[in-house]
């Protein structure tokens, strides 16, 4: 098997893949600090998670277009520093608000996997 294809499994085998409904809170979060493009969206995900989370661009658009659908972002075509066209996505308000609900999802669904990753007392000696 040649190296580049080795590292290729290798990137596959290690990355996290995301609970259903979690991108859509990524993408909201990632717009909360600034309206992006698409590729910045993406880039901002990876880079704020150490590439541990890649956000491929047949996820990452049909999402974007669902959450705009929703009403939760807009869309505005734009330049881009390099002076290419782009669409820019921004956070609503009504978007806002579902992040707040998407982040209180989340805690929930973390504090109950962590119950579950918790030996109980007695495993523990307690």
């Amino acid at each position: 098997m040649s190296t580049t294809m080795r590292q290729k499994r290798e990137r596959c085998q290690n990355r996290v893949e995301l609970l259903q409904g979690t991108l859509d809170m990524l993408i909201l979060q990632t717009l909360r600090w600034e309206p992006q493009h698409g590729y910045g969206i993406s880039q901002s995900i990876s880079g704020r998670t150490s590439e541990v989370l890649l956000v491929e661009t047949g996820s990452l658009y049909p999402a974007l277009h669902r959450l705009e659908r929703q009403g939760w972002v807009t869309s505005q075509w734009k330049q881009t520093e390099s002076k290419q066209r782009a669409k820019y996505y921004r956070l609503t308000a009504a978007g806002k608000k579902q992040l707040l609900n998407e982040q209180a999802r989340w805690t929930r669904i973390v504090d109950a996997i962590a119950e579950i990753m918790s030996p109980p007392a007695e495993e523990t000696g307690s």
